[in-house]
């Protein structure tokens, strides 16, 4: 595994590759890696010859300064879990090295940019495409792997390799869990022993909600989940939207759609530490 600095040296290593006639693939982080990323990266490693892991806390999609001064970063540790699963680069740039100058591109793509996530945190999916386009620009990767913990996040991803006609295959990996349910994040490391033992209601009241949806309607589901989430001490939602899965257009019955999907964002413990889920209440019939 080497791990390279500069954006030069990662290419110049990718050009024999690609003149040896290898395929690339690209899986994007900021780093505080987990099994989630690890399965990823497994996925690339499986589906390409040469897998490129960026560690990068990208700065322009943080709208709270305070967000991004608390976001973990463990780049030595990060290293040696990418060295177990076989990554063989790892891009490891300073913040200079991605913005020489100011990104001042304008990325928007509603509904999917603009709801949710969009809505509640301002900029954060402009910083996203732009960190994601430059990697893409950088890497040129056949493939790029994404978690579906950051759902909305991929729909975004998508909307932009299509508007900038990017020659990228996108490919989504389903959400690694803990035992008790808690989807795995970065985000995980900044609870409290305490908040970590009431993060997992966040899925169990998801999936209850599920069940619950056979008999009631949208919005008594909206309420159900909600209610049972805030019923704790120590958690607060943010948001919870039943969408469709494809426009991210909230549903006002579940016959508006054959997909159907619930997006949730819940603040744990005092500081408190923003986690996101989501889940399936109705997919398309293959």
């Amino acid at each position: 595994m080497i791990v390279f600095h500069k954006i030069v040296e990662l290419q110049n290593a990718l050009f024999a590759d690609r003149k040896a006639g290898k395929t690339v693939g690209l899986v994007p982080t900021m780093g505080a890696l987990h099994e989630g990323h690890a399965s990823l990266v497994k996925k690339s490693v499986e589906d390409n010859d040469i897998t490129v892991v960026s560690v990068f806390v990208n700065p322009t999609q943080f709208n709270d300064p305070k967000d991004l001064k608390s976001y973990p970063r463990t780049v030595e540790d990060d290293c040696k879990l990418l060295e177990k699963v076989h990554a063989d680069y790892v891009f490891v740039p300073s913040v200079e090295e991605m913005y020489p100058v100011p990104d001042t591109r304008h990325f928007e793509y509603p509904p999917v940019s603009t709801v949710m996530e969009g809505a509640h945190r301002p900029g954060h999916f402009n910083g996203v495409c732009q960190v994601v386009s430059r990697l893409f620009y950088i890497v040129n990767p056949d493939r790029a792997y994404f978690g579906e913990k950051d759902w909305q996040q991929i729909a975004v991803i998508k909307a932009m390799v299509k508007a900038l006609s990017l020659k990228v295959n996108i490919v989504e990996c389903p959400i690694v869990r803990d035992a008790d349910g808690l989807a795995r994040s970065s985000r995980n490391a900044l609870l409290s022993k305490d908040e970590r033992a009431i993060a997992p209601v966040i899925f169990k009241a998801l999936s209850e909600g599920v069940e619950y949806s056979a008999n009631h309607s949208v919005k008594e589901t909206h309420d159900f989940v909600v209610g049972a989430i805030n019923a704790v001490d120590g958690l607060d939602v943010e948001y919870f939207e039943i969408v469709d899965g494809d426009t991210l257009l909230p549903v006002n019955e579940w016959s508006d759609s054959d997909y159907v999907v619930g997006c949730i964002t819940v603040y744990c413990g005092s500081r408190p530490v923003r986690l996101i889920d989501h889940i399936k209440f109705k997919e398309p019939k293959l």
